[in-house]
């Protein structure tokens, strides 16, 4: 089997537009949850969450091109650019195009089109319903976006898989690369779902915080005060390479993936198995493919979605995994919230930017740990420990479970 590297990265998130913004971010435990006024919320019983207020996509897409497409395709593009420049594959030639990939998913794809044109459809009739509906709608047009855009012609696709999507897009462009179906993939997740139908929808499962009062320390994965998620928007591109594609054309290789676990918990549509079966298995199943034991795993970084049920699943299954060996684990979902498809995209460039620079990004909020959620979360306070090998877990909706293994690049 093929090595498979990370040559590129691009973000769109709460904490920052662009990896080295964000990273510098999340670093800080600096939070990007704020107060909503991208419309009213009003009657609302959250109004707060991770919306990017300033997000610009015309340094990558002209006016023409962004009214063509729904908010969380314009992220795609956006972090898609950031990745491409970052790889230095700016410029694709088409005599090896058939060999690039996309495989770039979501959660719930163009929700806030969607909202727009249902009103539309009531107000005005359906011969005013816009024509850009359906492929600002469907979660598979940031893929296609991406690849026309580059020209990009070998496999594409978009996994659909709640808050495990950009785990499995990783994943699977890993797996793509090993058997030697594609050269390069762009792999990642993005959403945009802090719209009213959005929020209502998550207001009514009962599943946030309501912590109005204060919504930067809302987000509090493993803390005896935490009340539920916070949403968040956006995601991230990473550009997956064959190794010895990567270094015959002289790319600077940011880390290697070796490691991929994908199962299912059969259990609950929304609450994670009590004891974390799942989760366990999809641990294994990635160091097992890695070749990795729980004492050469220096970070975790935790789906840590900062729920009741979630956090204590979560730290049960890494404890059973690892036993005496528990390497330190963070949540940076307490400082972006919960981007939902998105959310392990930029997990996942957060560890290869802890293997990169040492560092490990705090859990921020976590003033009060909850005995249940007994590990090294890192609390509060970036920290200086040099991993070689990283981890990255994010479980969806559905249960549906993913945990992809990164290394240091040597």
């Amino acid at each position: 089997m093929r090595r498979v590297a990370v040559t590129g990265m691009g973000i769109v998130c709460p904490v920052g537009v662009g990896v080295d913004v964000a990273w510098d971010a999340l670093l800080a435990g600096r939070s990007g949850i704020r107060t909503l006024t991208a419309f009213d919320t009003t009657g609302y019983s959250v109004h707060f969450g991770g919306y990017i207020d300033d997000f610009d996509p015309s340094g990558v897409l002209d006016a023409k091109e962004s009214r063509r497409m729904s908010r969380f395709q314009q992220f795609a593009m956006v972090a898609a650019a950031e990745a491409m420049d970052d790889a230095g594959l700016n410029v694709v030639d088409p005599a090896e195009s058939e060999r690039y990939g996309v495989i770039v998913g979501s959660g719930i794809g163009g929700l806030g089109l969607m909202e727009e044109q249902v009103r539309v459809l009531h107000e005005r009739g359906p011969s005013r319903v816009s024509p850009t509906l359906v492929p600002g709608m469907i979660v598979d047009l940031a893929a296609g976006h991406i690849s026309i855009r580059y020209g990009l012609r070998g496999i594409n696709y978009a996994p659909v898989s709640a808050c495990a999507t950009g785990n499995h897009s990783i994943g699977e462009a890993f797996e793509a690369i090993r058997r030697d179906t594609a050269d390069v993939v762009l792999a990642g997740g993005f959403d945009a779902g802090i719209t009213p139908l959005g929020l209502a929808g998550f207001c009514a499962a009962r599943a946030l915080s309501t912590r109005n009062d204060d919504p930067r320390t809302a987000s509090r994965p493993f803390d005896a005060g935490r009340d539920g998620f916070v949403m968040g928007e956006g995601g991230a591109v990473l550009v997956l390479e064959d190794w010895d594609h990567a270094v015959a054309r002289g790319a600077s290789i940011r880390a290697e993936v070796v490691g991929y676990g994908a199962t299912a918990d059969a259990y609950h549509i929304t609450a994670p198995h009590p004891d974390g079966d799942g989760a366990k298995r999809a641990l294994r199943l990635a160091m097992r493919q890695a070749g990795v034991t729980a004492r050469d795993v220096g970070y975790i970084n935790a789906h840590g979605t900062s729920t009741q049920l979630g956090d204590a699943a979560e730290t049960g299954a890494i404890k059973e995994v690892f036993g005496s060996d528990v390497p330190p684990v963070s949540s940076t979902k307490s400082m972006t919230g919960h981007l939902l498809g998105g959310a392990a995209a930029i997990e996942a460039v957060a560890c290869v930017r802890a293997l990169q620079t040492g560092i490990l990004p705090p859990t921020i909020n976590l003033t009060d740990p909850d005995p249940a959620c007994d590990l090294d979360y890192v609390a509060n306070v970036a920290r200086k420990t040099d991993p070689d090998i990283a981890m990255s877990n994010s479980f969806g909706f559905g249960g549906h479970n993913a945990t992809i293994v990164l290394a240091r690049a040597r």
